[in-house]
This record gives C-alpha cells, sequence and structure tokens, in this order.
C-alpha cells in the first residue's frame, strides 16, 4: 500500500535509505494514527549499499523514541514493517542545500549545531535498547570506548568488504590489521561520562526549519551510539568539511555549550579530541576507497577515474599518520589499481574507451610464449584486479598479483615494478633476461619461467611468471629463520650450476674487469648520490664520505676467480621453500649481475640468520662441487665480501630509516630494526671508533 503511495510523492536519497515525502491519503492516515493531508516521510532501505558504517543499534524507531522527551521535534517513527519505515515529516530545508561543504558555517547555527549535541548528553541510558556485547561496562572509560570503536570498524566495514576489495586494499598499501593495530596503540585518556551521540551529524542530516523553533534538527539516527562526547565532536568536524580556519569556533562553541549541560565532557578536550580525530580519518579510509571504486563500475568515464583517484589519494593522505602507513601510493599508482579492480568486475563490451584501455601492449624483445598465447596474458590481467588480497603480496620494487588462468596448469604471478620507488642498490641486468638464459641453459636452478612481457593501462610494464609457491595459489613459505640443511644443500648445489649458465648472453662485456674493484666503487658511488638528510646522519653517526670509504676499502685486494652468473640479493623472501632435491625456489632475480661466485654465498650468510653449522655445511659443500679456479683462496677472501656486505648495510638502512621506504617489506623492516648492531659491525670493519652522537637520544632511539 505505502509503496503505491510513493509513485506520486518528492524522493530524496540518504547514504542507507531511499526516502519518500508522500501526503497521507484517507486510507492511509488510520495506519498511522495521522490526517489525511499530513506530510510523512516513507524510508526503504537502500539495495545494493555497501557495508560501509559501525551500528550500534539496529532499529533506528528505539533511538528516535528515546530521544522525542529531550529533542521533541526530531522525527517520530509512525510505523514500521519489512523492508520500510514511516516517519513524521521534518518541514525545513537541508543545511547542503543553502551552505554547501567547505563554505564557513554561520556563527549563529555553529552555535545552534553545538546546543544540539550538548542536549543529547541529557537522554537517559536506560532509554535507550542494550548495548552489543564487548561495549564498555564503565561508562566514562573513553579509550575502552575508543578501542571498541575501532575494533567494530574492522568487524562491521573491513572484514565483510575483505573478500571483494582486499586485493584493491592490499594495493593501495592497506594492511589487513590496521583498524585492529590501531584500537592497540589507543592511548590513556582522561574519563568523560558517556552519552547518546548522533555519530553522523553532517550538513545532510541537519534540517534548518521554517519557522526558526528550534533552528536546526537532526535526521537520521541510524548511526548513532553511546559513548564519549568527544566522539561526537569529532566525527562532526571531520563530516561537516567546515573550513580549516573555522574548526577552533567550532570547538570552542561545543566546549561552551557543555559547560553548561554536561561539564565533565569537556575534561580532557584538546588532548584526546585528536585520538578521535585519527580515528575518523583512519577508519574512513575503507569506505572512501570502497565508494570510489564503486562510483566506476555504477558509471565509468575517464572523468570519473579522475575523480575516483583524486578521492582515493585523499582518503589515503588523511589516514596516513594514524595508520601508521609506511607510504602513499602516487596518482598514478592508485589509478593503475582502480582500472584493475575495474577491469576484473565483468563484462566491458560496448563500452569503446574502456574496452580499448584494456589493451596491452607486447614488449617486442620478448614473442609470445607458445604455452601462454595473448588470449591467456589478458585473461590474466583482469583476473588480477579481482584477486584477494592474500594473493597480492607487495614486495621492496614490485606489486605481484597471483592469479590462475584458464589453460594454464598451475598459478602465475603478475608483476607490477613500483613506480617512485627509491631503491638505492641498482639492477644490472634485465631479470627477463637472466631467467630466459637460466632456462636455455638446462641448468639445473629453479627459478620462475617468464611468459609475458609488456605494457598494460596506461603504460604501466609489468611481466608474467610462473608462480612457485603452493599450487592453490596460497603465499610462499620463505626460509625466514635460515635453511633447514637440506634447502642449504639446494642452494649451493644452484648457486654452483649457475656456472653452467652462458652469461655472455645477459652481459656480454662482462669479466672484463676485477669483480672486487668494480663492487667497492659501486658502493661509494651509492654513498655519493644517498639523499643529503641521510649523508648529513650518516656523518654524524660515523660513517665516512664516499671519498674516505673508497679509501678505506680500497686497502684490501681478493684473488680473481672466473665470473659466473650472480642472483646477488639472496634474502630469505628471494628464496621459497620446496619439497624436493633443491629445496628452494630462487625468485626476484631483478639485481643479478656477473661476478665472483663467492660473493653469492658470503651474501647470502650476511642477509639470511645463519647457525654457525649450516654456515661451515653450505661452504664445504660449496668449495667440494666447483673447481679448485672457483674456489682458490675463498677463506682468505670471505672475510673481504663480508666487510662489504656489513658496510653497505649501514648506508641503505640508515637511508630507509631516514627516508622511510619500503620499511613495511619484512626483510627491509627486520633490517632496520637492528640498525644499531648493524652500525657497530660497520664502523668495526672499516676500523672507525663509534663516536658519541651530540645528541645522545638519538643513539638510544637507534638501539
Amino acid at each position: 500500500m505505502f509503496r503505491r503511495a510513493v509513485e506520486s510523492s518528492r524522493e530524496y536519497s540518504g547514504h542507507h535509505n531511499q526516502n519518500y515525502v508522500v501526503c497521507l491519503t484517507e486510507d492511509l492516515a488510520p495506519l498511522v494514527g495521522g490526517e489525511a493531508g499530513t506530510e510523512v516521510t516513507v524510508r526503504f532501505p537502500r539495495s545494493g549499499v555497501l557495508p560501509v558504517v559501525i551500528r550500534t543499534w539496529r532499529d533506528e524507531s528505539e533511538i528516535l523514541d528515546a530521544v522525542q522527551g529531550v529533542l521533541p521535534h526530531v522525527p517520530r517513527c509512525l510505523t514500521k514493517g519489512e523492508g520500510y519505515a514511516i516517519h513524521s515529516y521534518v518541514e525545513g530545508v537541508p543545511l547542503s542545500t543553502i551552505c554547501g561543504n567547505g563554505k564557513p558555517v554561520d556563527t549563529l547555527i555553529v552555535r545552534a549545531l553545538a546546543e544540539l549535541l550538548a542536549r543529547m548528553t541529557l537522554v537517559r541510558r536506560s532509554a535507550l535498547p542494550p548495548l552489543p556485547t564487548g561495549w564498555p561496562t564503565n561508562h566514562t572509560d573513553s579509550q575502552s570506548f575508543l578501542k571498541a570503536l575501532a575494533r567494530s570498524a574492522d568487524q562491521q566495514i573491513r572484514r565483510p568488504n575483505w573478500t571483494a576489495f582486499g586485493g584493491l586494499f592490499t594495493a593501495l598499501g592497506l594492511p589487513e590489521r590496521a583498524l585492529l593495530d590501531f584500537a592497540g596503540r589507543v592511548p590513556a585518556m582522561t574519563r568523560r561520562p558517556f552519552s547518546l551521540l548522533h555519530a553522523d551529524l553532517h550538513r545532510d542530516n541537519l534540517i534548518v526549519s521554517f519557522d526558526g523553533e528550534p533552528p536546526l534538527i537532526c535526521v537520521d539516527w541510524e548511526l548513532a551510539t553511546y559513548g564519549d562526547p568527544l566522539h561526537d565532536l569529532a566525527t562532526h568536524l571531520v563530516r561537516m568539511q567546515y573550513p580549516e580556519y573555522q574548526w577552533d569556533e567550532v570547538i570552542d562553541a561545543w566546549a561552551e555549550a557543555m559547560l553548561r549541560i554536561r561539564p565533565a565532557a569537556v575534561n580532557g578536550l584538546r588532548r584526546d579530541l585528536p585520538h578521535y580525530l585519527d580515528f575518523e580519518r583512519a577508519q574512513s579510509v575503507f569506505p572512501d576507497v570502497m565508494r570510489a571504486a564503486q562510483s566506476l563500475s555504477d558509471a565509468f568515464t575517464p572523468r570519473k577515474l579522475d575523480e575516483a583517484t583524486a578521492e582515493v589519494h585523499r582518503a589515503l593522505m588523511a589516514a596516513a599518520d594514524p595508520l601508521r602507513l609506511r607510504s602513499v601510493p602516487t596518482a598514478g599508482e592508485i589509478e593503475s589499481a582502480l582500472f584493475r579492480w575495474l577491469a576484473s568486475r565483468g563484462d566491458v563490451s560496448g563500452r569503446d574507451w574502456l574496452e580499448a584501455a584494456l589493451d596491452w601492449k607486447r614488449d617486442q624483445r620478448f614473442p609470445e610464449h607458445p604455452a601462454f598465447p595473448d588470449a591467456a596474458v589478458r585473461d590474466a590481467l583482469l583476473a588480477e584486479g579481482a584477486a584477494r588480497a592474500d594473493q597480492v603480496f607487495k614486495g621492496t620494487a614490485h606489486l605481484n598479483t597471483v592469479v590462475r588462468v584458464a589453460g594454464s596448469p598451475g598459478p602465475v604471478v603478475v608483476r607490477r615494478k613500483l613506480p617512485h620507488v627509491s631503491r638505492r642498490e641498482p639492477s644490472y641486468l634485465s631479470e627477463h633476461a637472466v631467467l630466459r638464459a637460466i632456462q636455455e641453459s638446462g641448468a639445473q636452478v629453479a627459478a620462475p619461467k617468464v611468459l609475458a612481457l609488456g605494457e598494460s593501462y596506461v603504460k604501466d610494464r609489468f611481466t608474467i611468471h610462473t608462480y612457485v609457491g603452493p599450487q592453490g595459489g596460497q603465499p610462499p613459505r620463505h626460509p625466514v629463520n635460515g635453511l633447514l640443511p637440506h634447502e642449504a644443500d639446494g642452494l649451493v648445489d644452484q648457486l654452483c650450476a649457475l656456472t653452467e649458465v652462458d652469461y655472455r648472453a645477459v652481459d656480454p662485456a662482462a669479466g672484463a674487469g676485477r669483480f672486487h674493484e668494480w663492487l667497492a666503487e659501486q658502493l661509494t658511488l651509492l654513498v655519493r648520490d644517498l639523499p643529503v638528510e641521510s649523508l648529513r646522519l650518516a656523518r654524524t653517526l660515523g660513517l665516512p664520505d664516499h671519498v674516505r670509504l673508497r679509501q678505506l676499502l680500497s686497502r684490501h685486494q681478493v684473488t680473481d676467480r672466473p665470473p659466473v652468473l650472480l642472483h646477488g640479493d639472496l634474502n630469505p623472501w628471494n628464496l621459497v621453500c620446496r619439497d624436493d632435491r633443491l629445496g628452494v625456489t630462487i625468485i626476484d632475480w631483478e639485481m643479478a649481475l656477473v661476478g665472483d661466485p663467492l660473493y653469492d654465498l658470503v651474501r647470502h650468510v650476511h642477509l639470511t640468520p645463519t647457525r654457525p653449522e649450516i654456515k661451515e655445511r653450505m661452504v664445504r659443500r660449496w668449495e667440494r662441487l666447483l673447481s679448485a679456479e672457483h674456489t682458490k683462496d675463498w677463506q682468505r677472501d670471505w672475510g673481504v665480501y663480508r666487510r662489504i656486505e656489513i658496510v653497505r648495510s649501514a648506508y641503505i638502512d640508515l637511508d630507509r630509516l631516514v627516508t622511510r621506504a619500503s620499511l613495511d617489506v619484512p626483510n627491509v623492516s627486520r633490517a632496520v630494526n637492528s640498525y644499531a648492531a648493524t652500525l657497530a659491525a660497520a664502523t668495526a670493519a672499516l676500523g672507525l671508533p663509534l663516536p658519541a652522537t651530540a645528541n645522545p637520544y638519538l643513539a638510544l632511539a637507534l638501539a
């Protein structure tokens, strides 16, 4: 009956409900206890709405009943049924229609708003519905309340959407535990008496009455909650989008109104308000990203993509500090991630611009793979955007997404180089050329196979490799705590097998010079090119500049050994455990180079927790399997290469601490967490004293 009535009604949409203003007919009036001709609001839940809000209570009518005694002009629930509710109609216009977002709000309205927020504290707790399980039982414990909010945001916003959007969140650098970790960091806070909170007081939910009595009326109470009044102020400040210069006026008006009605609510205002503002920005990033992505599915144009990219970038920047995000993607990275997510949503036929943008361009250096034709590449790129969060791995320099493609015997991984990543250690060879040389040599080296190389949307370069983790596509297992005996044997066997690969196919000029001298010079050039801030701190900590470093490194020489292909970065996360004779698969060959075979072994032991007995096992096996010309004088030269790697780590890890680059990557995080020991080892290796820094707190921080 009510659905027929809305056909001739006025319609307006909320975030969560479709609202229709209708006049009660003679038939309808008795059903709601009203008079014919009276206007009412019929509310239907909007279908297909993402779960992007925190709800303390499910039934808005119970909240409206509780508020009536204190704020009698809010809507009344006249009746409700399956899938609808009818509220009394509030005459007036939304504040948003006469004073849009970003515009300053008149001082009289600000004071009226503050009065509204303060009067909500007069609603009795006994009049409200029961609180959910897990809510603070002490109704003055502000810290517990904020923790409960963060956990509720994780449970009600992040978790339900993780399947559909988790891959996109991960690509944008939003960790799965971001909100739970935020909850764990909530500090001690001043106690304030809990009260009813509206929790969604923005310009669309504020009605400016026609007669001015009262001047403002709150609508849409479905997100109301019970807790620290400071939370309502914080959500109001952010969602009203006041100009920045008006914030102090709003805060002062709120404090003045609260001092008249609930003075204890103002305790600790200036100290604790930033914690609630941080939470609002932290939890908002998830719905903001989802809404931006969903808007592209609803109506895609290049302009909409630009707008969605800008909105996601704004949300990530706002959430970066509260969630302690290691870095915020660039606009280009965000646009590419959104586009890949959109392309994976389904059929894009008939949408000419999108269809054209989905095309990809093959790199002419790598012809079509017979087992992975162009159609398979396109399918892999489409599947990339739909990948689950546990299929997306962010490394130091690459975003890796594991996907399945029809006709392929197993999962494949789409690798995209992260733009603007400051990786101080350079790459010397093309990874795809190295992997192809290994495959063509027939050497017993377990490494991924390259299936495709090219550019997709907006010249975003990608490589597709065979996936070397579990065949189900689950995350790979890395020997993060060191190699087991059979894994150590397998790695050594593969390092020896690399001598069978023709390195001239990837580096025709290799082997012409002395490798150790070249390696030492590359390190001095790396130090020379560090940012000014990193060099300044290095100097403070007693590390030499590049000129002095060159002198110190030139004191040592090593025996020349025939050059071979080297991996160049055998840290544990570049090794994938396997259950066969080879023990491990070696991945991420982008730092491969040609040089002394001893260097790969030394660098691996430096980068990996290695028990003495495993190290002894590896070097003895390595010495036994390789020819004498490859192992000559290795005992004497081990320490020379070891010294270079210790010194390299001292500079690289210090630069990461200064620039905050890649700190979310596991091998980087572990390295910088032990920087004090690295610094001490490096200065000792160079024969330099560890200086007493001018600021003793700096030394304590590094320790």
